[in-house]
């Protein structure tokens, strides 16, 4: 047997000697030479990245997986410290001790506890360089093992690392919503539940996102005042989920409100962008918004800085800081990127501004990126051009070349139907043969708003495609019958209102091709028991797009907000009353009805959107109902002060609109309620009407010369008017009488029936009341077979004006 060398012998004596003496410094000295916290201690001390990797180098050999949580938290603290121009992550990522690093927390991540495990999870996301990063895909699976452990604060940072990797639709971002609706009932922490609901809301059914809604509101006032990142997750989620909950944005816009200080660009930008797509408005937050960007102009001197004011603050800019905005950007176009190109046209589009300086520049950075676009941004800038009424032929060349490039790979029915879409927007909207078989192939995997789309964009080639009437049109006319086929087979497949209303919710009712129209409202009828307290708005916003008079659903409505009315809010009502005013019906119970809707909101009167207020008392004012209240808080020096504040930031033409139609409101209640008193505040407009034709006719039934009595309604008598004054009919002679001849459309009746619609029913009511007899013909009688010739028009024309008779 081989002799041990003596000088191991003495070694080994030694050791075992020290072991025994101290045996609790052996097992130090053998695995932890130094204890964590002063190494934490130490690290807590670096105050930059290259301090932290020297003291990684020196110790890579003896750290604790909590010394390496330690070191990524500490790394990614040094970043979040810095502004975004100084932040040098790429660098960080790439340094030598980084890899250390990371080889270190590979090693020990099963050792970490749950925090330290997910928070390494989110800084190694930070920084990762890879698509797939192996330390990545070993954390998850571990965090995934430990999941039914973690507490909801924990839960909420791990899901924002699987969002951060856009699995949203993973099985395991599923798991975690089973979580939350398992605990969903003992959940106290809203800031926690706010990041789930954001991270799972593309998963989860119907009855849970109403779930997570009803516990937002019960915990909201649990939070602080100042708490506008849980405010903004909230308006995500409802963005997310496409539900406009007045209750709870209202509750969000309050915060936003109080903490307008706090709000910077990018968060401003973010809550305009939500109440956008949501379509809340609020007067309040977007004038304090107004005011604070319009104080950053002069600080945002850098491309990307501004382009992000420009878009937020255009659309709501007055005329001074437009000018501003536009003269400073004019000076930076040519340093635009592509994408701040296409920011740019669709904020000019939203401010319908066609300034051609502005829109040259920008369109020639748009150019230079063509290439670079992907469908969805082609279709955008297709939309924001048509609409700025842009027209360069080589712009149009290459943008219709890359659509037709993009629509020949393309297999996603929605990506084919706003392809389609935008092709059928361009000055030469026809398709070749595999267009249109390109559209054939995704056809059975159509919901009933890519159906509808395309249903629009072939309409519109039939419209504009004369060069190839014989050749095109006929497979054109084919594909429509393709179209409405498909579409019948959803509907008829439809077994609950709520998956219906899942297809139907951003269906256009007017594009809708008439049969197609006709089987979704029957459809509707057959679901109409479904109809209650959730869903009433959104179904009558949809009724009063489509021109469809269908009793049966107005009926269930108007019976629904008589006995629900308690659970609506009261924001919502104008869109629950505009189908009944456009289309001109009265319900059953209709003071019922009516006045339940107005009582509802007579306690909001003072903070009701002044917008709303306006086409709400007009849209009363249609049906012949005048609440006297609403009216008077309209036509007050207060209220029409704050809504030329709001004119201000509102686009050329929906001011335009509002104005007009409160002029319109104005006359209407002169006209039908002069025991109001409210004076004519927009007198000359009030005093005319336009008229296709009109005449005077002596008692005779002569024409008497229109120059001496062209006064129109001559002068006015003096406010207030008694009821029944007469205001034309004394200024004629005696027996005569002033006819108004008025030719009406297709768009002045029902799409189903010649019914004649709201507000040309009111035009009617208030020409008689100014002294005039009515004629209104309709196209349907004028282009019908009866009158094809030119003397049965004229003999059609003695009868209903001189009540002459051919013999």
């Amino acid at each position: 047997m081989k002799k041990t060398p003596v000088f191991l012998d003495s070694l080994v004596t030694d050791m075992l000697r020290l072991r025994a003496i101290c045996p609790f410094s052996w097992r130090v000295f053998q695995f932890r030479p130094i204890s964590c916290e002063p190494l934490i201690i130490q690290m807590n001390k670096c105050t930059d990245e290259e301090q932290i990797f020297d003291f990684i180098e020196r110790n890579k050999a003896i750290l604790s997986e909590k010394q390496v949580g330690c070191a990524f938290d500490m790394l990614w603290k040094l970043q979040k410290q810095k502004t975004s121009l100084l932040k040098n992550v790429e660098d960080v990522r790439d340094h030598p001790q980084f890899l250390t690093l990371h080889n270190l927390a590979t090693n020990k991540f099963k050792l970490m506890n749950d925090d330290t495990l997910v928070n390494v999870l989110h800084i190694t996301q930070q920084f990762a360089g890879e698509s797939h990063d192996p330390l990545v895909e070993a954390l998850v699976t571990e965090a995934w093992r430990r999941l039914e452990r973690f507490d909801i604060k924990l839960l909420s940072e791990f899901s924002s690392c699987l969002a951060d990797q856009r699995l949203y639709f993973s099985p395991l971002m599923g798991k975690i919503a089973d979580i939350v609706h398992r605990n969903l009932e003992t959940t106290q922490d809203l800031s926690s539940l706010s990041v789930l609901m954001v991270n799972i809301s593309s998963l989860i059914s119907r009855h849970f996102q109403q779930q997570l809604v009803n516990k937002t509101e019960l915990l909201f006032d649990t939070i602080d005042s100042s708490e506008v990142n849980v405010a903004t997750r909230i308006t995500r989620f409802l963005r997310n989920i496409k539900y406009c909950y007045q209750p709870l944005l209202e509750k969000c816009n309050n915060v936003f409100l109080s903490n307008v200080d706090q709000l910077d660009l990018d968060s401003i930008s973010k809550i305009l962008r939500l109440y956008k797509f949501l379509q809340f408005n609020s007067f309040e937050f977007i004038m304090m918004a107004k005011k604070k960007l319009t104080e950053m102009i002069p600080l945002c001197n850098h491309p990307a800085s501004f382009v992000k004011l420009f878009v937020t603050l255009g659309p709501i800019a007055g005329p001074e800081e437009k000018k501003q905005l536009k003269s400073t950007l004019l000076l930076m176009s040519e340093d635009l990127t592509g994408e701040q190109a296409l920011a740019v046209l669709r904020a000019m589009e939203d401010m319908e501004s066609r300034n051609s300086h502005l829109i040259k520049r920008v369109t020639s950075v748009l150019h230079k990126h063509l290439d670079s676009y992907k469908p969805l941004e082609l279709l955008k800038i297709t939309q924001a051009l048509t609409f700025l009424h842009f027209q360069r032929k080589e712009f149009s060349a290459k943008l219709r070349e890359l659509l037709l490039s993009y629509l020949k790979i393309s297999f996603k029915p929605t990506e084919v139907s706003f392809l389609v879409y935008a092709i059928s927007l361009l000055p030469s909207p026809h398709l070749d043969e595999v267009g249109i078989s390109r559209i054939e192939a995704v056809l059975p995997q159509c919901d009933l708003n890519n159906l509808s789309s395309f249903a629009t964009s072939v309409l519109r080639w039939i419209q504009c495609d004369h060069m190839y009437l014989d050749s095109i049109t006929g497979k054109q006319l084919k594909l429509l019958q393709k179209l409405d086929h498909y579409g019948r087979q959803r509907l008829q497949h439809s077994n609950s209102l709520d998956l219906l209303w899942e297809e139907l919710k951003y269906v256009r009712g007017n594009t809708f091709p008439e049969s197609l129209l006709e089987e979704t409202i029957a459809t509707l009828q057959h679901f109409v028991d479904e109809i209650n307290y959730i869903n009433v708005v959104e179904i009558a916003s949809f009724i009063s797009n489509t021109d469809y008079l269908s009793t049966l659903l107005l009926d269930r409505i108007a019976s629904v907000a008589v006995q629900q009315i308690e659970k609506i809010h009261p924001f919502t009502i104008l869109a629950i009353i505009l189908p009944f005013s456009t289309l001109n019906y009265d319900p059953p119970q209709r003071d019922e009805f009516f006045g339940t809707c107005v009582q509802h909101l007579n306690s909001y009167l003072g903070i009701l959107d002044p917008l709303m207020l306006v086409y709400l008392g007009f849209s009363l004012a249609t049906l012949q109902y005048f609440p006297e209240d609403l009216l008077k808080s309209i036509f007050n020096i207060e209220f029409l002060s704050r809504l030329d504040s709001q004119l201000e930031i509102l686009s050329s033409s929906l001011s335009a609109r509002v104005q007009f139609h409160l002029m319109e409101l104005n006359r209407s209640i002169c006209l039908e309620c002069p025991e109001f008193q409210i004076p004519w505040f927009h007198d000359r407009f009030c005093q005319q009407y336009n008229k296709d034709f009109e005449c005077i006719l002596d008692k005779r039934k002569k024409p008497l010369p229109y120059g001496s009595h062209n006064t129109a309604l001559g002068q006015l008598p003096e406010m207030p008017w008694e009821p029944n004054t007469e205001i034309v009919g004394s200024r004629l002679p005696p027996g005569a009488e002033r006819i108004a001849l008025e030719f009406l459309d297709s768009k002045s009746f029902c799409r189903n029936i010649p019914h004649m619609k709201g507000k040309f029913a009111m035009k009617k009511r208030h020409l008689e009341i100014l002294g005039y007899r009515v004629i209104q013909i309709s196209q349907f009688e004028w282009n019908s077979m009866a009158l094809s010739t030119k003397d049965a028009r004229m003999d059609y024309l003695r009868e209903r004006i001189f009540g002459e008779v051919k013999s």
